[in-house]
């Protein structure tokens, strides 16, 4: 059986996820959120006392993910928290790292779940890395500071308050912004598989766009 795959690629706070959701339910496809393999692995090394920006303490988590990683485990809620979120961008920067999460997602796309024809896969490095021959490919994006603000007003939506300077008692969109920046800094500078728009990917700029547009 031939199965289709749909690549979606970019930065925090874009809308890939909401755009993927949405594609793989029209189409009846299997989603995957890739980011939170990273959002996991991150979380790991704290729950574990370890430290995401240590290569060895990064590549344990990932192994142990590999190892023992079921669909069930991208619900669990703490990874959802943007102190997970930032130690998976700090993850995500050792190649070792990612070789060891690609084979998770390369077989997700080529073995869909669920006895699906399809499947969406939404992250930083699907059209360029794990799936350049996907049928479709996206570049969501949108300008750093419309993505800062919706980052800013999900934080206080969640009335998270615990985790690194983003997601102190009360967030400012000044704080949003900054540690917006740098995150965005990390995903495009890093040497492995960097974020990036596939030459042939369709760009789409959500700055000025609702879910629905």
């Amino acid at each position: 059986m031939v199965t289709r795959i749909i690549a979606i690629d970019g930065p925090a706070a874009s809308g890939k996820g909401t755009i993927a959701k949405k594609l793989a339910a029209q189409f009846d496809f299997a989603h995957m959120d890739t980011g939170a393999l990273y959002r996991l692995t991150g979380w790991r090394v704290l729950e574990t006392g370890g430290d995401p920006e240590n290569e060895a303490d990064a590549l344990a988590a990932a192994e142990y993910l590999r190892d023992n990683f079921s669909p069930e485990m991208t619900d669990i809620p703490e990874i959802r928290t943007d102190e997970a979120g930032n130690a998976a961008s700090k993850v995500g920067v050792f190649s070792k790292v990612r070789q060891t999460l690609d084979g998770l997602q390369v077989n997700f796309a080529k073995n869909p779940p669920g006895v699906k024809k399809g499947a969406v896969l939404d992250g930083r490095d699907i059209g360029t890395v794990i799936c350049p021959e996907a049928d479709v490919k996206l570049y969501i994006t949108a300008s750093t500071e419309v993505r800062a603000k919706r980052r800013f007003e999900e934080l206080k939506n969640k009335g998270e308050n615990k985790g690194d300077s983003i997601t102190i008692l009360s967030p400012t969109y000044k704080d949003v912004l900054r540690d917006m920046k740098q995150r965005d800094q990390r995903d495009a500078g890093r040497d492995a598989a960097p974020l990036k728009a596939a030459d042939d990917a369709i760009i789409i700029d959500t700055s000025d766009l609702s879910a629905e547009d």
